[in-house]
């Protein structure tokens, strides 16, 4: 069986993270014109976490330490910019997510920091390793944004007069 190049697989992560922002620039857009849920808010992190059956496999196992550094990373600088973004409005009594240009610019500017740190990291660890790193960094930057999501939606809903 042939083997595949490094740099094959640096093309198609780096692909398949575009395609993902793509994506979720699309489904973001288009959940801006259907009222926000509970349920809408909790399955994104939720559906992530099986993501977690990747370490399994021991090639992805990293140290402890700089497992916590890149889930970290994730919740306190790469969620900082999804959370500033984000923000609900109330149309005849439900809650909808406003939509912002800026999500877009901050989509694309996180996929290059983390392209760039992908590649730098890339140099010190296994592919499969820095994988694993940068699933924590998402998975902590998902969780803290959804987080601070339902926060905003208890808190709209029970200041809201209007909300059935």
């Amino acid at each position: 069986m042939p083997q595949i190049s490094p740099s094959y697989l640096q093309i198609g992560t780096t692909l398949g993270a575009i395609v993902i922002a793509l994506l979720t620039i699309f489904i973001r857009l288009k959940a801006s014109s259907s009222p926000v849920t509970i349920k809408k808010i909790l399955i994104p992190p939720l559906g992530m976490s099986t993501g977690f059956l990747m370490f399994v496999a021991p090639f992805t196992h990293v140290p402890l330490w700089s497992a916590a550094v890149a889930f970290v990373i994730g919740w306190f600088l790469f969620s900082y910019p999804l959370i500033r973004s984000t923000h609900f409005k109330v149309v005849d009594g439900q809650v909808y997510a406003e939509r912002s240009r800026s999500f877009i610019v901050i989509l694309f500017a996180l996929l290059v920091v983390r392209t760039l740190l992908h590649q730098i990291i890339e140099q010190y660890i296994s592919i499969a390793q820095t994988g694993s790193l940068f699933f924590l960094l998402a998975f902590g930057m998902i969780v803290r944004w959804r987080l601070f999501m339902l926060k905003e939606y208890k808190h709209i809903t029970k200041s809201s007069d209007n909300l059935k």
